[in-house]
Formats: structure tokens, sequence, C-alpha cells
């Protein structure tokens, strides 16, 4: 399994290469053979898209984690896959210099896994994703080939194949070499605790803040539940506990003068929107332990249930009120306990449903409020995940935005660098949704048991893209 623990595989074989030539020559071997295979990183992802099939290799590539080149004059770094995302900022640190998508699991995460699923982070509402960092990839594709994409420059050179390979969730092969942008450290930082009385409230305080033209590093959203499930753990940050919401609200910039105006600005604007009260940081230790509160959220909630389904909708800025009340009418329909913590600046909702699995009316509830959360976040204007990827937990979820023309696009994209789909298979495009290939799946892979299950709960009609009532 991978940080999603609802999806569990076992594949035939894990190799771990500890070189580039022996990650080259074991493609080269499967492909020889015709065996299919999943490239893995440190399997903090979540949404099963790193998790392989019986009849299939899993490549682990933690051991490529060698930093090939630190660039500080041209502000980059060159790095292999297994990289791990915050030692990458620790080494860039000494120059001045830092790795800005920061995803929470940032301790552990990879950077090759950070580009197969162009990981986002609560800092990446300033800085952007992790394909706003990306420059230049060396890939090796299913049938061994080595090709070169982008440029150490970032010059668009032709079509964009970095573009198209970060986001791919490795359907098209393996980065065995990724050069990624480094941006100067910030001068000036200031980290502010807003507590509120309600969901919706703190909700209208992010789009009161973006819509005056501010734009911080990172603003986060708490619930009641998930401040809860934080306070009770070792990750304490100090949060109000009778809080229904906390907004975290950091704001950094290389001139101290204006974001010492900028705090004082959003300070007000979150006393205007309805804060009970506004906290800054008062040092270093207490902006890291805020910090620590939100990005060791997710552990934390290991306290309230043995399994979790984390979501990972984005809805406009102006929806998320209404989305976080209807998503808290859905969880009290199903009895269902549900925390939200989140990316609030750019709407990436992840709303954490606590049970145990090895209850099945349980799960079969579990499931249904999953769906008819996705279903509101579709309805508001949004779309199915923004930075977890598809994998195969949200496969069903995709014909609803896509048309079975579009899905068969992308699913031809895949075969030029991977014509027989051994990489990665069955994940991401719902090949059965897919107008010219609803018979390759059935015949090339067949159906497992929990697809059959999980069809039956939730079946798609394919002319209409709704679920079936």
């Amino acid at each position: 399994m991978d940080g999603l623990p609802t999806h569990r595989r076992l594949p035939d074989l894990v190799v771990l290469p500890g070189t580039r030539e022996e990650l080259i020559a074991v493609v080269r071997l499967l492909a020889a053979h015709d065996v299919p295979f999943v490239p893995r990183g440190a399997g903090t992802g979540l949404s099963g898209g790193a998790l392989a099939d019986e009849g299939s290799v899993l490549i682990v590539l933690t051991r490529l984690n060698r930093i090939l080149k630190m660039d500080a004059g041209n502000r980059a770094a060159i790095v292999e896959p297994g990289v791990v995302n915050a030692k990458l900022s620790a080494a860039a640190q000494p120059h001045g210099l830092q790795y800005a998508p920061d995803p929470s699991s940032q301790s552990a995460c990879t950077i090759g896994g950070n580009v197969a699923e162009n990981a986002g982070g609560p800092h990446c509402l300033k800085y952007g994703v992790t394909a706003n960092h990306v420059l230049a990839l060396e890939l090796l594709l299913a049938d061994g080939t080595m090709v070169e994409s982008g440029s150490p420059g970032g010059e668009p050179w032709g079509p964009d194949l970095v573009g198209l390979f970060v986001g791919s969730e490795g359907n098209f092969g393996i980065a065995t070499k990724i050069t990624v942008r480094l941006t100067p450290l910030p001068r000036a930082v200031r980290t502010m605790l807003a507590d509120f009385n309600g969901l919706r409230t703190a909700g209208e305080a992010v789009s009161a803040i973006i819509a005056a033209g501010i734009v911080p590093a990172a603003l986060e959203m708490m619930d009641q539940s998930c401040i809860a499930a934080v306070e009770d753990s070792v990750y304490a940050a100090g949060y109000p506990r009778d809080a229904a919401a906390v907004l975290l609200v950091e704001l950094d910039g290389r001139n101290e003068a204006g974001v010492i105006a900028e705090t004082e600005a959003v300070a007000e604007l979150l006393r205007k929107s309805g804060a009970r009260s506004v906290r800054i940081a008062a040092s270093e230790a207490e902006r890291e332990r805020l910090w620590q509160g939100r990005k060791k959220a997710f552990g934390a909630m290991g306290r309230l249930s043995r399994d979790l389904v984390v979501q990972d909708a984005v809805v406009p800025r102006s929806a998320l009120p209404q989305v976080l009340e209807t998503i808290c009418t859905i969880a009290k329909r199903y009895d269902l306990v549900v925390s939200n913590v989140f990316h609030a600046g750019d709407g990436n909702l992840h709303p954490n449903i606590s049970f145990d699995a090895t209850d099945p009316a349980l799960k079969q509830r579990v499931e249904a409020a999953s769906a008819e959360i996705m279903s509101t976040c579709i309805a508001a204007g949004g779309t199915i995940t923004g930075e977890h990827g598809v994998g195969i937990d949200k496969l069903r979820y995709m014909p609803l935005i896509f048309d079975p023309e579009s899905l068969g696009a992308m699913q031809a994209v895949r075969r030029v660098f991977d014509p027989k789909e051994r990489v990665n298979p069955g994940k991401v495009v719902p090949v059965h949704a897919c107008r010219e290939w609803t018979s390759i799946r059935s015949a090339k892979f067949g159906m497992r048991n929990d697809d059959r299950q999980f069809n039956s709960a939730f079946p798609i009609s394919h002319s209409t893209l709704e679920p079936v009532p």
C-alpha cells in the first residue's frame, strides 16, 4: 500500500536498483520479457498510484538519492529521483536558496514522486507547484530508451515534454535525472494564526484576503476535528481547541517593510471577516511549532481511527464556504467523522474520513460519502484532484469530468511513450470509459475483485457521464 491504506496490492517482485545503470538494465530486461512494472518513490502517495498488481514488478527508486549538482550561480540543481524533498532544500539553504514545493510529507517524499504527481504543498499558493520548478528531465521509457527533455535554463525548445511528463503519474516512464529551479530564500517572514467560530466565516476570510490583491506564501485551514487531533498528539501546536476553524497565514518577501505592511493589512482583513483573535508568531521557534501542527495533521489523525480516506478536490475559492458546509452535512448524514485540513488559498480541499475498514457496512458508507463529496466539488465548478493524483482511487470520477473522446486522447498520448501500456498499468485513465479502448483492459489486464465491487457500488453511465442512481 501507499499513504492511502484503503488500497493494497502485492507485486510478483520488488527491485531496488542502487545506480542509474542498474535501473536501466532492469527496465531493459523487463522490456525484453514484456513484463509490466511500476515505479515507486517513498510510498507517501495518497491515490494508490504506486501500487503494483500481481504479474507486475515494483521498481523502488529510493536508493537513487544523490544530489548530482548544486548550481547556485544559476539557481538550479540536478538530482536523482530518490532525493528526499526536504533534503534538497536543506542542501540549497547554505547558498541562500530553497526548493519551493513543500508537500506535507516533504520530510519523506522524493523528488521523483513529486514529479510524477505534480506535487503541491502549502507554499505553492505563491511559488507554484512542482511543474513550475522542473527545468529538464532525463527519461527512461518502457522499452529502455533514454530521452532528454527540457533544458537547464528552462527555455521552451519545441513541444513542452517536461510539462507533459510532470504529473503523468508514472504512466510515461521514469525520470532518472531531474533538473529543478531553486528560488532565493525570503529575507522576511511573518506567520499568523487566526481562529473563527464558523467554517463559513473562515472561508469568507480567505476570499477577502485574495480579493484585496494580497497573495500570501501560504494560506491553510483546519477545522475543529483536525485541531483536536493535532492538539491531542505529540505535534500539539497551541491551536485553540474551541475554534470551529483556524487559518494559518504566512507572508514573506525580500523587503522587511513590505512584509510588515502586508501582515498588518491581512490581520485587519481577518478581524473584519470575523476572526476571534489573530496571533503573529513572535519567534522562529513559535513559527515552526505552528507549522508542525499543520504539516503533521495527517499523522495526528491516526489517533481517530485505524483507517483514513484523504480526498483531494479543488473548488473555486468563492465556493469554499458553501462546499465546506455541504461536506459537514454529508458527514452528518452518513454518521462519519470528517476532518478538514487543506490549502484554502487555492481551494484545494482535503476532507479526511476516519473509519475502520474492517467494518464492511462502514466502509460502504465511507465510499458513498466520498462520492457525494467529490460530486459536490465538481458541481461547484471544481475538479477531482489538486496534487494527490488520480491513481486508482479516483478512476471512477474521471468520466464525470471527461467525455470518452477526451479519455481516449489521453490514452493515445500515453501510448506514444509506452505503446504496450506496461508502465504503471491500470492507473489514471479508466480504459473502460474510453470510446476506442473499451475491450483492451478486460482482455489484457482483466478485472480485479475489488474493481467489480467498486463498479457495482458506484456504476458510471457512459452515455450521460453521470453517476447512475
